[in-house]
């Protein structure tokens, strides 16, 4: 049976992972990465599990189609996932199609002791059983069980072939009804032009595409649901104030390209102790002397640059975070607890939540601690992302008042 007999309710996991990594070195990644995931599913125990990965089959897909399926076919039969007798996953495979490729995979798994669970049709507007496993690829876009948008080329033009975007799901279980969001927002395509302004104009494009989903899955062409959000946001640290604080006393260089003055490089030295460089900032260089300051205490002295989701903070709610800036960490097999150095440590990878899923989650609360939000394999390579979950329980009854304006009992 699935979680603990002293926490009533049903027990929720949802994942979020960036996996590009995965398909560029399957062979010495994959294992890793599987041993982490099976391992916090068989902690959690969870009776509805939710996987949301971003830049499935990694950035050259046609190459990784056969680690695809490989890597599918391995979370639905093995031994570690043998109790979830119910399964649906949507992969955008679609990668010839330039307008609609995302490359977005959402998995769904059901515990077998999870009874009444309903997946909404979104043509129909009602909900329908699920039963067995199926899986649905290339042309997501003809299937009525989820919503997918890539955002539009002009949200992001110096980015030539984007595959940022949105895929929506919606489910009731518990007699709850709620949306479950995989995105991926658009990240900073140089370091350079991030500090030149607070906040950053690719952080001013991040709120841009975050509100156009808000506002899409809460618009009147469908009842009002709770929905959770998760995904790779891409949020980056206030570039400008990190790095005023990093090298509060250093002193700054420019240096520029010859033949068309362009600022290439910024290096930052300390104005005494033999003038030490602290920080070189190139485009795809972040490149900082200590790395322990976004490791010591899990990074908590960087949180308050972490502002992009103030923007919404009436829209979306988040735990608070209490695990190291989840990228850019190397993908050398034996560096698990080191970053990159091609970018500032940042919090990319979250699990947000509708004001009325907060309720949801935290309802739950009680004398034990029931509800964890972290991320997976801290000492292991997984890639350069880590996973972050949220795993809570659906208290008994919580969705009882909503049960009948959602309709669950309708199954077609």
């Amino acid at each position: 049976m699935a979680g603990k007999a002293a926490s009533p309710g049903t027990a929720v996991l949802l994942v979020t992972a960036n996996v590009g990594s995965l398909f560029d070195d399957p062979e010495n990644l994959q294992k890793n990465w599987l041993r982490e995931f099976y391992q916090v599913v068989h902690v959690h125990r969870p009776h509805f599990l939710a996987l949301h990965c971003q830049e499935f089959g990694g950035k050259n897909y046609e190459a990784s189609m056969s680690h695809v399926d490989k890597f599918v076919k391995e979370l639905l039969s093995s031994d570690a996932m043998k109790e979830y007798n119910r399964a649906r996953v949507y992969l955008d495979e679609n990668y010839k199609s330039q307008e609609h490729f995302t490359a977005l995979g959402s998995f769904y798994f059901l515990h077998e002791s999870l009874k009444n669970i309903y997946q909404f049709d979104f043509k129909a507007k009602k909900y329908k059983k699920v039963t067995g496993k199926e899986i649905y690829s290339d042309t997501l876009e003809s299937t009525p069980m989820l919503e997918k948008e890539k955002f539009p080329q002009d949200y992001f033009p110096e980015c030539k072939w984007s595959r940022k975007g949105f895929l929506r799901t919606r489910w009731c279980l518990a007699d709850c009804a709620f949306d479950l969001v995989n995105i991926h927002l658009f990240h900073d395509a140089s370091n350079l032009v991030a500090w030149e302004t607070s906040p950053s104009v690719y952080s001013g494009i991040r709120h841009k595409a975050l509100g156009y989903v808000l506002d899409r899955i809460s618009d009147q062409r469908f009842q009002k649901a709770s929905y959770f959000v998760f995904g790779d946001f891409n949020f980056r640290l206030d570039s400008k104030s990190v790095v005023e604080t990093l090298c509060t006393k250093a002193t700054m260089q420019t240096v520029r390209a010859a033949d068309t003055n362009e600022v290439v490089k910024l290096i930052f030295r300390e104005s005494d102790n033999d003038r030490k460089v602290m920080l070189q900032l190139e485009k795809k260089l972040f490149d900082y002397f200590n790395q322990e300051v976004f490791r010591d205490d899990n990074g908590t002295a960087l949180l308050e640059f972490d502002k992009e989701l103030s923007v919404f903070k009436d829209r979306l709610y988040e735990l608070d975070i209490s695990f190291p800036p989840s990228y850019p960490y190397s993908e050398d097999c034996s560096q698990g607890r080191q970053y990159m150095n091609t970018r500032c440590p940042a919090w990319c990878d979250r699990v947000l939540m509708s004001p009325s899923a907060k309720e949801l989650v935290l309802r739950s609360e009680s004398e034990e601690k029931v509800v964890t939000y972290d991320h997976i394999g801290p000492s292991v390579c997984m890639g350069d992302h880590k996973p972050v979950f949220l795993a809570f329980r659906i208290a008994p009854g919580a969705g009882k008042p909503h049960a009948r304006v959602h309709k669950c009992c309708v199954v077609q």
